[in-house]
């Protein structure tokens, strides 16, 4: 299933970043409150199991979190979503996927690869802020399966139909959550009109 974030303040945050003369410093900004945003929504279905406490006043039942979460970014891109996510959940573990894109093929090759113990109970998100051709996000995704992991979400910022279409053919148990989904992929893979290398943007590498 896809879900498209259509709220006012992510639309309005992600127009700041799209614009060509926003600097490194304001996308970042905006990309961890978009993050923290759009946790918000992700998070909304995830079960919990009641618990008893004890307030200051009386005992309380309430509820916690049944399950871990875990973030895991594709670097070096989805590292820019995490620390908006991880504000909002502080008790999220982190693994990491390092996946390079072959500029000729589009392909992803693996080049580092580290996970917590616990992916086959936890709640995985899967990060990067662009779903382009779909590649990495689904070699992602194969490398975290193999090891054990069955509730998983893939969050992106920025997705093409092509990316959708990707996804929901080679993991349809996958929930994908979108904060735009844009028009296309134009001949060398970026998504239009998108906002760019959204590494390079992060990073100020460009």
């Amino acid at each position: 299933m896809v879900t498209i974030l259509n709220h006012p303040l992510i639309t309005h945050k992600l127009t700041q970043m799209r614009k060509e003369e926003t600097k490194t410093k304001d996308f970042k900004q905006n990309l961890d409150e978009i993050a923290g945003l759009m946790a918000y929504e992700v998070c909304r279905d995830l079960p919990v199991k009641p618990v008893t406490i004890k307030t200051p006043v009386a005992e309380c039942q309430t509820y916690e979190l049944l399950n871990d979460i875990v973030l895991i970014p594709i670097l070096r891109a989805g590292l820019g979503l995490v620390n908006g996510i991880n504000d909002l959940i502080p008790t999220a573990k982190v693994g990491f996927i390092g996946l390079y894109r072959d500029e000729e093929t589009l392909e992803p090759h693996e080049y580092f690869a580290k996970f917590p113990s616990n992916l086959a109970d936890a709640v995985n998100l899967v990060l990067d802020p662009m779903l382009a051709t779909g590649g990495s996000a689904k070699a992602a995704i194969d490398m975290i399966k193999a090891r054990g992991a069955k509730n998983i979400k893939l969050v992106c910022l920025v997705g093409a139909p092509e990316g959708v279409r990707a996804i929901e053919k080679a993991h349809p148990d996958v929930d994908i959550y979108l904060a735009a989904l844009d028009d296309h992929l134009n001949e060398k893979g970026y998504i239009v009109p998108g906002l760019g290398d959204a590494g390079d943007r992060i990073f100020g590498t460009k």
